[in-house]
Parts: C-alpha cells; sequence; structure tokens
C-alpha cells in the first residue's frame, strides 16, 4: 500500500468523529418525530380518530423490558416482539408528566419533546441496565408520546426507550436486551455507510455512492488488558492492525492507486468504562481539503476472500 494514501488527514479525524454525533443526535430527533405515529396516530394504526388497533395498543402500554419493532415507513404496524429477535426499540420504564404539564398546558415542540426524554428517560436507564449507557454508544434514549388528539384529551402518559439510531436518522435493529449488548458503536465488516453531503449517511449497498466502507471490527480490550489505553497508543495500535486488515480484506490491494484512504474510530475513556472497547477499521475517499467525504462506488473486498468475513457481498472495485 502506498503510505501517503492510508491514513485520514489528522482534520478528518475530528470530522468523522463530529458528522458521526452530529449524525446520532440528528437519527433521535427523527426517531422521536416518527414515535407519534406509532404510538397514537389512528388513520395509520387503521382505527378511527383517537383509537389504536390492539397490537399498537399494547406496544404503546408494554411494561418496561418489553421490544417493538415495525417494518412499515409510518411505523403503523408496531408490535411486541420476544427480544431475542431484531427489534428497535426497548421500553425501559413508564412515565406521567401531569405534574409538569396540565390539561390546559399547550402541546410540546419537537425540542420540548427532546428535553422531555433527556429529563425523564435518561436517569433510569443506568439502574434499568445494572451499568453506565455509553454517552458516544450505539444507544439512545427516546420516548413514545401521544398524539396531538390524546394530549388535548389530558393523556400524558410516555414510555422511555432505547433505541440505535444511524448516522441518517434511519433507526437501526439489535438482537437481544439492552442490557446484553455491547454498546460499542461498530458496523460489521462489508458494510457501507452513504454518502450525506461531505458526511455519513445510513447503511445502503456497497454498489451505491457511500462515504466509506467497514473493513474490520477490533477488539481494543484484547491488546490493552491494564485499563483505558491513552488515544495516541490506541492510533498506534490500531495503525498496524488496520493495515493488516485491510491487506487481508482487500488482497493486498494498493489503496493509494485507487484514490482510497484508511481509517478507524477511537474509543473515549466514558465508553471504555460503559464496556465499549470495540472500533472499526474503514477506507474512504477523502476531499482534498480535509473537509469530508467524496463518493466511492463498489467494494474493495477481494473477491476471493471467503464470504462470511462479510456481511454482504463483494462488489465492484471502489473508484471515485
Amino acid at each position: 500500500m502506498s503510505r501517503g494514501a492510508e491514513r485520514f488527514p489528522p482534520q478528518m479525524k475530528t470530522l468523522t468523529t463530529r458528522v458521526v454525533m452530529a449524525g446520532v443526535f440528528l437519527g433521535a430527533i427523527i426517531a422521536l418525530a416518527l414515535s407519534v405515529t406509532f404510538s397514537w396516530t389512528s388513520a395509520l394504526a387503521g382505527g378511527e380518530e383517537g383509537e389504536l388497533n390492539e397490537a399498537a395498543q399494547q406496544a404503546f402500554h408494554s411494561p418496561p423490558g418489553s421490544c417493538l419493532t415495525w417494518s412499515a415507513a409510518d411505523a403503523s404496524d408496531a408490535h411486541v416482539v420476544p427480544c431475542t429477535r431484531p427489534h428497535l426499540f426497548e421500553v425501559t420504564g413508564s412515565v406521567d408528566i401531569g405534574a409538569q404539564f396540565t390539561e390546559d398546558a399547550p402541546f410540546p415542540s419537537l425540542d420540548q419533546w427532546q428535553q422531555i426524554a433527556q429529563q425523564k428517560c435518561n436517569s433510569d436507564v443506568r439502574p434499568y441496565l445494572g451499568h453506565a449507557l455509553d454517552p458516544y454508544g450505539k444507544l439512545t434514549t427516546n420516548l413514545l408520546r401521544p398524539a396531538a388528539a390524546q394530549w388535548a384529551d389530558g393523556d400524558r402518559q410516555l414510555r422511555c426507550g432505547l433505541q440505535w439510531a444511524g448516522p441518517g436518522g434511519t433507526l437501526q435493529p439489535t438482537t437481544g436486551a439492552a442490557k446484553d449488548q455491547d454498546q460499542s458503536p461498530v458496523w460489521e465488516p462489508g458494510t457501507c455507510l452513504a454518502l450525506a453531503g461531505k458526511g455519513v449517511g445510513d447503511p445502503v449497498g456497497c454498489g451505491r455512492p457511500h462515504s466509506y466502507e467497514i473493513i474490520a471490527t477490533l477488539d481494543l480490550a484484547g491488546e490493552f488488558k491494564d485499563g483505558y489505553p491513552k488515544q495516541d497508543d490506541q492510533k498506534s495500535w490500531l495503525d498496524t492492525e488496520c493495515t493488516k486488515a485491510a491487506k487481508d480484506y482487500t488482497g493486498g490491494a494498493d489503496l493509494g492507486e485507487k484514490k482510497l484512504t484508511l481509517g478507524w474510530d477511537v474509543r473515549e475513556q466514558e465508553s471504555w468504562d460503559a464496556g465499549s472497547t470495540k472500533v472499526n477499521c474503514k477506507v474512504a475517499a477523502t476531499l482534498s481539503d480535509g473537509s469530508g467525504f467524496q463518493a466511492v462506488t463498489g467494494s474493495v473486498k477481494a473477491q476471493s476472500t471467503p464470504a462470511s468475513s462479510q456481511s454482504a457481498p463483494p462488489s465492484s472495485t471502489g473508484n471515485r
């Protein structure tokens, strides 16, 4: 590989963190806006005004520990599933905000709902999980809330929960109870994330334009056994290990010739303390000024690499 083309420029290290974290926050906002559709909107749920169909009613009123999922874009088919199956939301608690919002209180704005979610749902997460929630991890808190019509009728019941929102706002399925999940914000090797402007979007097929492709998942805890490693130490180790992973993944391709660069994630102290020790190695095409990514189309995965090491089938060679 060409050494000059193997690393994201220093300014890109900050940029990639910013765009991903901004995307996670945006994802939570979008999901919060969506929550009204599957919690109460009767027309989408197949009922009369102010009514819920049976499955949606069960989902909204489910107790802590319940897991919910849906497939419709408007979430009108929301229903409870076992947490051992893929799901999009896990209920962590119920909240009544009637004391804070009286009968004549106006319906909260989206910003207010976000504040309510942070105030009412964050405090119960640690007791529910039995350990800390990684503030930089894949899981974020959110809530199910009544729609304006039910609010006007005096309903103030909410359901707090945990979800995984991708950088572009799409909820990602998780499997297993949240307390047992690894919170590391990593993607399976072979995943490509969309290009959103100059930043990162949600997973797309690698045959479509994308920002970067995940080539490996590494566990820092396997190397650093004496506690949280300084980020410079993480970077030094990942420089070597991601280079090896890139060689294996691409079959020894020269990333420089493909105008691609190699990069990786690092973990914060708070993440490490919450048990998030895994990171991704990834390749991308960066803009010359370091302000973001440019589109790559096709996978860099070697055709001869066993399919079991990749979550999606390989496609054509990556290029700008």
